[in-house]
């Protein structure tokens, strides 16, 4: 399907979506260029890369200055998808012991270094809407699976929904993950039926959500009360949709044998030889004698509906039943605001407004070529939007909670952290965080999308989905994690061992002896320069009084600025 991802916008569209050119009384700026469609600025081009990226760093806030976002954003488009599974085989290959640790690593090692940062940043976004964990028995053993799995995510970053949402459903991951994988047809003799969790999760969390939604993502009400989206006759219909579904090459001619069908050689090699993890690498395939085929199939209905009445008529193959029902959940009207607004919450802000949701919505609808579901376009939409643009006053209720995960990330992309042998032996981030990737408790990810924090925010109907894992207990681990990370953790350190990720901290030393250029520098680095004037100043006078006499005193200046800055109330939120 045709993508807009990389055409270029009108010049119009581009003036209104223009940002608020935010001009601090302490920017040292690289200065101002007349590219149509920006940035303008250093502190511009610092905004835009903290939501489209896994964090600025002063090489990307120069490249955006100098090329614009028209041929950034072509750029990224571009750019060869950077994959998590080589990275696990090869340490295989290499004769190191793969775990979740290892996928764990590839995580941050492309999140960190790789040049598509955008597809890495959307990848990201996806693995929180189509959730899958580690911490499912079923696929916890099965990390370049796993990998494999988030590779499908990162190659799906720009492509189209209706392909990403078929690909998640034949994935042997999801499968096992929503026990889809040998969901069976009634057989009353044996006290079966379909198991119906995979369909209840395709649609409360990957497509049409609980309520019925309009245009912009608001719910409809029916007497006051929301709409409900489907009932129970809807999901058994979609578990007998989800039926009949196998290992890839199990045989098909079996003449319903029980026998192969619970224990056939998940090919496309055959047990017990070696590369039996293939397996995993390959979308599901049908069993017909296994699907639900005689039934009709109650799925989702609305206005226009193509099945009548969302009737899906017996008769049909376990292929051509599921294509059916995911066209079905494609057109439905819910699938755009709900996709949308995922985004927009992932990306930018966790109260955007209705007419944000909106317009990214459209841009779902319609990628301005009739194609609907264009991920490339509906991303698009989501960063150059006027609400996404224009900096937000202090008062504003825009912005988000930054995820842990994404302040480390920040931090060693800001400051070139990495080990020396190029690893990041980052495991079990969670412990400290909060958060890792592929890692939530339950499918509902790690925070639900919805999520108040009780007391003013409650009150005021403000989501703040982040809050749900900011615990008393997490504050502080967050905070000293990050401190070690920058006191304990830097290049040269007599107490680091070769395998550390560390930080550089040689190029911030000779502005460690001017506090304003300092904080200054870190005002963009960290905080795209809205950092207010009281805290732009109390940094400035603690870094004034601390010693200065030598590298060890210039060093700690660098580091307390950083950690202050990092753990501030200011930082946290991002703007």
């Amino acid at each position: 399907m045709k993508s807009l991802f990389f055409q270029q916008l009108s010049v119009a569209t581009l003036l209104a979506c223009a940002p608020v050119v935010w001009a601090g009384d302490h920017v040292f700026d690289s200065g101002f260029d007349h590219r149509v469609e920006g940035p303008w600025s250093d502190a511009q081009a610092a905004r835009f890369l903290t939501q489209a990226t896994m964090g600025p760093n002063l090489a990307s806030i120069a490249h955006l200055r100098a090329v614009g976002y028209n041929t950034w954003f072509a750029e990224q488009a571009n750019q060869a998808a950077t994959h998590h599974r080589p990275y696990l085989e090869a340490q295989e290959a290499a004769g190191i012991d793969v775990y979740q640790n290892s996928r764990q690593e590839a995580w941050w090692l492309h999140g960190i270094r790789a040049p598509d940062q955008l597809r890495q940043r959307v990848a990201f976004a996806l693995s929180e809407l189509f959730v899958v964990s580690d911490q499912s028995g079923a696929i916890e053993g099965q990390p370049i699976a796993m990998a494999n799995y988030y590779d499908l995510l990162v190659d799906n970053a720009f492509g189209n929904y209706r392909s990403l949402l078929e690909q998640v459903t034949l994935n042997p991951v999801m499968g096992h993950y929503l026990s889809m994988f040998k969901n069976r047809k009634t057989d009353t003799e044996e006290n079966i039926r379909p198991d119906e969790n995979y369909a209840r999760e395709i649609m409360q969390l990957f497509s049409v959500g609980l309520v019925k939604l309009d245009d912009s993502g608001t719910p409809l009400l029916s007497g006051g009360q929301p709409i409900a989206t489907y009932n129970q006759d809807t999901i058994r219909g979609f578990a007998n949709v989800f039926t009949g579904w196998n290992w890839a090459n199990c045989p098909r001619d079996d003449g319903g044998q029980w026998w192969e069908w619970e224990y056939c050689p998940p090919g496309p090699v055959e047990w017990p030889e070696p590369g039996w993890q293939a397996w995993w690498l390959v979308p599901m395939q049908p069993w017909e004698s296994y699907h639900a085929s005689a039934e009709s199939k109650q799925l989702l209905d609305y206005p226009l509906v193509a099945l009548p009445a969302g009737v899906l008529p017996g008769g049909g193959t376990a292929a051509s039943d599921l294509h059916a029902a995911l066209d079905n959940i494609f057109l439905h009207p819910n699938v755009a605001p709900f996709v949308a607004r995922h985004l927009i919450k992932r990306l930018v802000s966790s109260n955007p407004s209705r007419e944000y949701v909106g317009r990214v919505a459209d841009a779902f609808r319609n990628n301005g070529l009739g194609v609907r579901g264009d991920l490339g376009a509906t991303v698009r939409a989501v960063l150059m939007d006027s609400e996404a643009r224009t900096l937000p006053s202090l008062t504003s209720n825009a912005g988000k909670l930054r995820e842990p995960l994404l302040r480390v990330a920040h931090l060693w992309r800001a400051l070139d952290g990495r080990a020396d042998d190029g690893r990041y032996r980052e495991w079990n981030a969670d412990y400290y965080l909060g958060q890792a990737a592929l890692r939530s408790p339950t499918v509902f990810n790690f925070f639900l999308p919805g999520y108040r924090p009780p007391g003013e925010m409650s009150a005021l109907g403000l989501d703040g989905p982040e809050f749900q894992i900011t615990t008393d207990t997490t504050v502080a681990s967050i905070a000293s994690g990050l401190g070690s990370k920058v006191f304990d953790d830097w290049r040269g350190s007599p107490w680091v061992d070769p395998e550390d990720v560390v930080v550089d901290l040689a190029p911030e030393l000779p502005y460690a002896s001017n506090p304003v250029r300092l904080i200054d520098r870190y005002d963009l680095l960290f905080m795209n320069r809205t950092m207010s004037t009281f805290m732009f100043n109390t940094l400035v006078n603690y870094v004034a009084a601390l010693p200065n006499a030598n590298t060890a005193d210039r060093r700690q200046r660098v580091q307390e600025a950083i950690w202050l800055i990092q753990s501030s109330p200011e930082y946290s939120i991002e703007r």
